[in-house]
């Protein structure tokens, strides 16, 4: 009988065991599928809260929130909108800034990632990763100081030079040169996104078999020849996916952009006027709006969103292409 007890208690704990299993698999299959929904959910609320509160704005403005650039708030307190509010220019703003933004960090990006996982002996590349990586730690207010004290007054003297020997030919370049201007801005905003748009590329430049680019070498191409034809065809879908993420941070970011960029929208494409952002319009007048206004920044604030939705499936859409056609992997 002790033997028989002894065999049967093995059992018995395999079949309790197996009943706690049998009820933590689903609890933890729907414990992580409320998890995933819950981002959803997120979502959902931030775009009904913000689109019903900036829903009267809407309805009087239509399609000139997006394209009007006639801007002038009112004070009323009883949820009428009286002003006029037309967005353009601080939508071209956001859009022109993070565009030269880009155009600033992409050649930068691609150029560290090809150096670092192509050229650099691993004593180098190791810890130039890590300070690369480290200027996306920088708080952004940090890099607004920086650009307003010490960016503006070195590049002034460029600027002005830049602006009298290319202003004649090119009204992209045309003065006067404000101190606070478009120009020093993306290039600050330049060097805030560098290391995600870099470290995306770089991980991506390291994914890239490593026997097509020995076959590259077998067939006689040069270095350059295999990190152009091997490295960087292979991986344009990657490129993008990590210039959009680059993007996306450049079209939000608020407080740098507040401290270089001067705070007098305009609408014209001159890279050293003043400017404004959607983000630094919100930022700058929100804390005094009146009712009325917080209803107007609001509003300024989904067309943002939309834009951003907008460029974000637009890239997924070239990325995915890409991919297809290269043979990448879309991000």
């Amino acid at each position: 009988m002790p033997s028989t007890t002894s065999s049967t208690t093995p059992l018995k704990r395999g079949l309790r065991a197996s009943r706690r299993q049998s009820l933590a698999d689903p609890a933890f299959r729907w414990f992580l599928t409320l998890t995933g929904l819950s981002v959803l959910l997120v979502l959902a609320w931030m775009i009904v809260s913000t689109t019903s509160q900036a829903w009267p704005v809407f309805e009087k403005e239509g399609f000139n929130l997006f394209f009007s650039s006639e801007w002038n708030p009112g004070n009323a307190r009883d949820g009428t909108i009286q002003g006029t509010y037309g967005g353009f220019q601080f939508l071209y703003g956001t859009i022109v800034s993070a565009a030269l933004a880009m155009a600033f960090a992409l050649p930068l990006a691609i150029g560290i990632a090809l150096y670092l996982t192509q050229l650099a002996p691993k004593r180098i590349a190791r810890p130039l990763t890590y300070a690369v990586d480290l200027l996306a730690a920088v708080p952004s207010i940090i890099y607004g100081l920086w650009g307003s004290l010490f960016v503006v007054p070195m590049l002034l003297p460029f600027m002005n030079w830049m602006s009298q020997k290319l202003g004649p030919w090119l009204p992209m370049f045309e003065g006067p040169v404000r101190v606070r201007n478009l120009f020093v801005t993306s290039l600050v905003l330049g060097i805030m996104v560098l290391p995600i748009t870099s470290a995306v590329i770089r991980e991506v430049f390291a994914q890239v078999p490593r026997d097509e680019r020995l076959a590259g070498f077998g067939l006689g191409a040069t270095r350059w020849e295999v990190m152009r034809h091997v490295v960087v065809a292979r991986s344009k879908a990657g490129i993008i996916g990590g210039s959009m993420l680059g993007l996306g941070r450049a079209l939000g970011e608020t407080i740098a952009v507040l401290l270089i960029i001067g705070g007098n929208p305009r609408s014209e494409f001159r890279l050293f006027n003043t400017s404004q952002t959607v983000a630094s319009q919100i930022a700058a007048a929100f804390k005094e709006a009146s009712p009325e206004y917080i209803r107007a920044l609001v509003a300024l604030g989904v067309a943002l969103f939309l834009v951003t939705i907008i460029v974000n499936v637009i890239a997924r859409l070239v990325v995915s292409r890409l991919g297809h056609v290269t043979g990448d992997a879309a991000l």
